[in-house]
């Protein structure tokens, strides 16, 4: 896609300077600019990787030997439940609305988001979110300690915490919503001139895609967790057998979010990953309309596989076999993803900055997860691996070094356009390889440990599980610290470094939008439409 100017870089400029951003604190609390809310979304991430990442530590701290080491089984159970949800809902979601925020009002040449205050209003909904769920930890009884999809009826004998964990579930999904309300109203109607659909950065693709999986998925958790409030308070028995209900709708109304909750983490991914494998092999995405396709079709897929994560709870084998097949079903249009990330290198003239190591690292092992999902989606052998560490295994590898690296990949991307700064790309190859190397060395080990057949949520273990735990482990510590370092290149590229150009990655192939406004990218974009040809 080629992008002129209308005026040059006069369009991109402030040229007013009464209505640059506020200062102090307040300019954060009331901003409705969409590079503000973008930034506070990504900071708010960072802060919650760091604080689900530490409870993650106590986890493998716990389990570094066999035995009870640090914590007792109730806090144990705790901290897989509340790294759980504080990951999904607090670190990988409001990390990809953060960039979503920043970016695609400037790959479509709009000015802002559409709806400016709700975007303000959405995130500050997602602190006191977080903020009570935190809070919890500390209410009489001890936080929720039943696994992050809150199985009734363990669930129901959590303390005090109980009420304010659902209330903090419902403001999140709030936030969710009106994110994602804000990106459709914004990509349908704020493109600049010339720019079809089909046009449009496949970054923006998938968020448009992302956002309508949002808005449908969302209020069936909010309802699942309204009936587990109900039960507790009201005495309904919407799950509870002695009445008349049944604890697996629980999870059939679940995993009817959940799953395509799993794809409004990974497909944003995909767009990123699509944005920065086709610069660094200065080539166009092969492909692009098949990508397009496949990114729809893995959504609408998504509606329908929800039970795979339940063959062991006496499904019909009718139903083992049509949520068997209809999971293979998506592997391939993920497949066809993976084709063509591959076949937009081959013959490519290619190069390894931070951001393309990521993505390749992104490429591959995320393939990795793929597969072992794969293998999970084969009924009778998911027998075997159900509520082990094979699947922890599984889905870590699709969530970090998917998930987790696309959105570094993507920081690593566009920082220089955000802060006007090249950062220190010598460290940020070390940030790269020694989070590489470490998430390995931590999930992989994990695979074998699910083979062998150790369970999952559990603080204590035989000891012939007692060596690959040892290793996954030190791998976890390992990759815990080497993100300070990640920390430290963010913080040392916004106060400063060499000038980054307008067109960040000189020689490379980005021809987006994004790419003729100045670096820093001034506060106002695009004040006059850009026309794309």
């Amino acid at each position: 896609m080629s992008a002129s100017q209308t005026h040059g870089h006069a369009a991109a400029h402030d040229h007013h300077d009464d209505h640059g951003p506020a200062k102090g604190i307040l300019r954060w609390l009331t901003t409705t600019n969409h590079k503000d809310i973008g930034t506070m979304y990504l900071v708010f991430s960072l802060v919650m990787f760091f604080i689900g990442g530490a409870m993650a530590l106590v986890i493998r701290a716990e389990l570094f030997m066999p035995g009870m080491q640090l914590v007792d089984p109730g806090f144990f159970n705790t901290m897989t439940t509340v790294h759980a949800l504080i990951m999904v809902f607090g670190a990988v979601m409001p990390a990809t609305v953060g960039l979503a925020n920043w970016m695609i009002p400037l790959q479509i040449g709009a000015p802002d988001m559409a709806l400016p205050r709700m975007n303000n209003l959405s995130f500050w909904l997602l602190v006191a979110a977080f903020s009570l769920l935190i809070l919890s930890l500390f209410m009489p009884g001890g936080g929720p300690a039943a696994g992050w999809t809150l199985y009734p009826p363990l669930v129901l004998q959590t303390g005090d915490a109980f009420p304010l964990a659902i209330f903090a579930i419902h403001l999140a999904g709030a936030s969710s919503i009106m994110g994602a309300i804000n990106i459709i109203v914004t990509i349908m109607n704020l493109r600049a001139p010339g720019m079809s659909l089909m046009k449009m950065p496949l970054f923006t693709w998938t968020w448009l895609i992302t956002a309508y999986l949002l808005i449908a998925v969302m209020p069936v958790f909010a309802g699942a967790v309204t009936m587990l409030l109900t039960d507790h308070f009201f005495h309904t028995t919407f799950f509870a057998a002695a009445g008349g209900g049944d604890p697996v709708l629980y999870q059939h109304i679940f995993w009817f979010f959940g799953h395509p909750e799993v794809y409004i983490m990974i497909l944003p991914a995909f767009g990123l990953v699509s944005e920065i494998i086709p610069t660094f092999s200065r080539k166009k995405l092969f492909g692009y309309d098949a990508m397009v396709y496949a990114t729809a079709s893995i959504a609408f897929l998504s509606f329908i596989v929800w039970a795979h994560h339940m063959f062991t709870v006496g499904m019909p084998l009718a139903g083992e076999m049509f949520f068997m097949l209809s999971t293979m079903l998506i592997a391939v249009p993920t497949g066809v993803k993976v084709f063509n990330w591959t076949a937009t290198m081959w013959r490519g003239s290619l190069t390894f900055e931070p951001p393309m190591l990521f993505a390749l690292a992104f490429l591959f092992l995320f393939t990795i997860g793929g597969f072992s999902g794969l293998m999970m989606a084969i009924a009778p052998v998911d027998f075997q691996y159900h509520d082990t560490y094979f699947i922890v295994a599984h889905f870590h590898y699709v969530l970090v070094p998917g998930a987790v690296f696309a959105i570094m990949a993507g920081v690593y991307y566009w920082m220089p356009k955000w802060t006007g700064h090249m950062y220190d790309v010598k460290l940020a190859n070390i940030h790269f390889w020694l989070s590489a190397i470490s998430v390995n060395v931590l999930f992989f080990p994990q695979h074998f440990l699910g083979l062998a057949g150790m369970p999952r949520r559990i603080p204590d273990y035989s000891t012939q599980f007692a060596d690959w735990n040892m290793v996954s482990s030190v791998g976890a510590f390992g990759f815990g610290l080497s993100q300070l370092l990640f920390v430290y290149i963010i913080i040392k590229c916004a106060r400063g470094g060499a000038r980054a150009s307008d067109n960040v990655w000189e020689g490379a192939y980005n021809h987006g939008l994004e790419w003729t406004v100045p670096s820093p990218a001034p506060y106002h974009t695009f004040e006059d439409a850009p026309v794309v040809k």
